[in-house]
């Protein structure tokens, strides 16, 4: 998070502490609606699910003592000892969630598999953890990691296999959440068949899908006092149902009821872990949404909060089980008292819709985050608010979402079913991010030995709640596997085909000698102008450009490699997003320009692209010509060197403050600058016509008897070539796979990387290119 701009230097360290403490206090009270909807809403199901089975007929009060016993120990370990202490500490640069983990191990293990990637990332000043001196236990597990490549591979597939169980956790929470809040109504109207409920059930699950484009940042001031009514009226009730029902409960707390119920129902216990799990659905977006709040924000609500309301709310509902064994399937509800039902009823199902909202936007986010490190196809992405970073909404998404809960909620119409298929879905998270973070204490945090008995306590604990989930499999569970088979198919193939493809254009690329022996004309007409050459080669030209030599008879006085990748860092700066270099001598006039963006960055359709993009040549035109270390003398030293172009840059300089003033109602007006480029090239802002509705950027080059005759030369071509109009040149590539490839690689390629790419949105859409100033050019490509 941002520090606080108000907060002067001239305060004491008292205030200082009251103002970080009041903005974490704001930051706890927001995330209760944000965070927490999920996890708060889990005692309308969890002991419905656990009593299930034989358990359900065969069940005393040493019974619901043992399951409550368990439940508050799972509460404690997993969401309380393993994420509040320890895993929202895996923070990458206040960001969370699996590819968090993935990312930060990608930049200090060297695990990724993602095209690209240079050393020159790593002077972004968002990686924030610095590369150590690796300790004895980890350079010999680094060396057998770089020794089997595979695992590798095996890592990629795991942490995509998590991120399909959370798309699947999007499929299943809103089913389990409604249906559960809307059954109340079976308790006081018992004409209410089971078809009329599943039809107010449906017709709130369209509701909410049908408005996730209004965004939630329209809805959000409502989340959190909902969650907190919620929260009070749990712990109110949880506590009422201990006094008047059973205060024995309180002895449950002991661990030896947890041996005592194990002892008592043998194999059934060990099955009723599949429900005693869904206590704790929603904890990973602790750590998922910690980007949006802040660690010490999340830990104070939780342990102060959520955990004691969630564990009074257990114990009521286990004391009300106690003493009124056969009332299982509606053991929320009928544990209420009859004066405040419709209340809590309504209030109820407003926590469902908040939850629900919740996962379905980190579906979004984790969609997003998939195809930000090249393993999803390209979807349209709806920025919901302009003040509110990181709030989107998928079209594509969202409707898939919403036919699979309605086909969900439909076919099962069982919470215990739909329970058995989530709980399966959060238990895998769950054990993927613990052995995602025992590597990161291994590799990032330099604890090799602490990372043993935390993957052997939690790791422990998983697998056997997992274990149990799996016996759900033919109840239920195989949705969860099915849906996340399906989601990482198509990850891991259109992972697959970037990564051959680009592995051809690294493989073919244009020989520098070649490029020189054509002369600066390269062998025809060098039109005015700006070509944008397009290509995923962050070094090299890339072999289409010698198609489009070879196929058009013209091509632009000024040539601009354009690369745009992901780098594994949640957000890149402004400043540093522009990576410059040149290739060939000066009188080629061909620049390289490599556009970085972060894994939660989405590039924003502004219309400055072109702006700042000549902005930033010319800089770099102006620093190669006093810093000797960006120009070559040899041939074989272009194509090399590249330089970060932001204002860090250019504050080295004597006058570098930046003042610009935008035309927002369409006269002109003049930006200026006294950046070290704009002290040379003065902009001047007018607007086109009122067709394109997008502003024009005039540059001027100034009489100045020190500037060097070739750098003048070479920044009015520039300006010249802006003038004349810019161009975005892009391959239209069409991927097949070799005659000699095997059967699964053509399947792969052939059928569905071709089908991905011809049903998902082009890439000139995707980087809010102009059609009007678009130019394709054919090739196929063997791989």
């Amino acid at each position: 998070m941002e520090p606080e701009s108000g907060i002067s230097p001239t305060r004491n360290p008292s205030q200082l502490s009251w103002v970080n403490l009041s903005r974490n206090l704001l930051l706890a009270y927001q995330s209760v609606g944000v965070v927490y909807g999920d996890l708060s809403t889990s005692p309308l199901y969890v002991f419905t699910s656990t009593f299930s089975g034989k358990l359900k007929n065969h069940y005393d009060e040493e019974a619901v003592f043992g399951v409550f016993s368990l439940i508050f120990w799972t509460l404690t370990l997993i969401p309380l000892l393993k994420y509040v202490f320890i895993v929202l500490s895996a923070d990458d640069n206040g960001e969370g969630g699996t590819f968090a983990l993935y990312s930060l191990l990608c930049r200090h293990a060297k695990f990724s598999l993602l095209p690209n990637q240079q050393a020159a990332d790593e002077e972004l000043s968002a990686y924030k953890y610095g590369h150590s001196a690796p300790s004895s236990g980890s350079s010999s597990l680094k060396r057998f990691l770089d020794k089997h490549k595979k695992l590798r591979t095996a890592l990629l597939v795991l942490v995509l296999f998590g991120a399909s169980m959370v798309i699947g956790d999007g499929v299943l929470n809103p089913a389990i959440s409604v249906l559960s809040a809307v059954s109340g109504l079976q308790v006081t109207e018992r004409k209410l068949t089971d078809g009329m409920l599943l039809l107010i059930a449906c017709v709130i699950l369209v509701g909410l899908f049908a408005l996730q484009h209004c965004g939630t940042h329209k809805v959000a001031v409502l989340f959190a006092p909902v969650v907190f009514i919620w929260l009070f009226c749990i712990f109110g009730i949880g506590l009422y149902n201990v006094i008047h029902w059973n205060p024995k409960i309180v002895q449950a707390l002991s661990p030896h009821y947890i041996f005592k119920f194990f002892n008592q129902t043998g194999r059934e216990g060990w099955i009723s872990l599949g429900g005693v799990l869904l206590c704790i659905t929603g904890t990973e977006a602790m750590f998922a949404d910690i980007g949006h709040f802040t660690s010490f924000s999340i830990r104070l609500v939780f342990t102060f909060v959520i955990y004691p309301c969630l564990v009074v709310q257990y114990m009521g509902q286990a004391a009300y089980l106690s003493k009124n064994i056969g009332n299982i399937n509606h053991s929320f509800y009928d544990s209420i008292p009859e004066p405040v039902f419709w209340p809590v009823f309504v209030i109820a199902t407003l926590a469902a819709i908040v939850g629900s909202q919740a996962i379905i936007t980190a579906t979004f986010s984790i969609v997003k985050q998939c195809h930000a490190l090249g393993c999803f196809p390209r979807v349209k992405v709806v920025h919901t608010s302009k003040h509110i970073y990181g709030q989107i909404y998928i079209p594509e998404i969202n409707w898939i979402l919403m036919i699979l809960t309605l086909a969900i909620t439909v076919g099962f119409r069982d919470t215990t079913l739909i329970g058995n298929a989530y709980g399966l879905a959060c238990m895998t998270v769950m054990l993927i991010t613990t052995c995602l973070m025992a590597l990161v204490i291994t590799f990032v945090w330099q604890k090799g030995l602490f990372a043993i008995p935390f993957l052997l306590l939690f790791g422990f604990i998983e697998v056997m709640y997992l274990s149990s989930a799996f016996t759900k499999v033919p109840q239920g569970g195989w949705v969860p596997i099915m849906l996340s088979f399906i989601f990482m198919v198509v990850m891991f193939v259109w992972h697959y085909g970037t990564r051959k493809k680009y592995n051809f254009d690294l493989h073919n690329k244009v020989s520098l000698k070649w490029i020189l022996g054509l002369g600066p004309s390269l062998g025809i007409v060098r039109v005015p102008g700006i070509g944008l050459i397009y290509s995923e080669l962050a070094m090299g030209v890339p072999a289409i450009f010698s198609h489009f030599v070879t196929n058009l008879p013209a091509f632009h006085k000024v040539l601009v490699f354009v690369c745009v990748k992901s780098v594994p860092v949640p957000y890149v700066s402004a400043e540093e997003r522009f990576l410059i270099g040149r290739i060939c001598p000066r009188p080629y006039r061909m620049y390289r320009c490599i556009v970085r963006y972060g894994y939660k960055d989405i590039p924003r359709d502004d219309g400055d692209f072109e702006n700042l993009l000549i902005k930033s040549i010319a800089e770099f035109i102006l620093m190669e010509s006093v810093e000797p270390q960006f120009s070559g003398s040899e041939s074989s030293s272009y194509d090399g060197r590249m330089a970060v172009i932001s204002t860090r840059t250019v504050q080295s300089s004597s006058s570098l403050m930046v003042s610009e003033h935008d035309d927002l109602d369409g006269s002109g007006t003049i930006q200026s600058s006294k950046s070290l480029t704009l002290q040379i090239l003065r902009s001047v802002y007018e607007d086109e016509s009122m067709q394109i509705g997008r502003r024009r950027v005039r540059f001027e080059l100034p009489e100045s008897p020190a500037m060097d005759p070739s750098v003048r030369e070479e920044l009015l071509d520039l300006i010249e070539a802006k003038e004349a109009g810019v161009a975005y040149i892009m391959g239209h590539s069409y991927v097949k796979a070799r005659r000699s490839s095997s059967f699964l690689k053509k399947l792969a390629i052939d059928i569905g990387y071709s089908f991905l790419r011809k049903n998902c949105r082009g890439p000139s859409v995707a980087l809010h290119i102009p059609h009007i100033s678009l130019i394709e050019v054919g090739m196929i490509y063997y791989v």
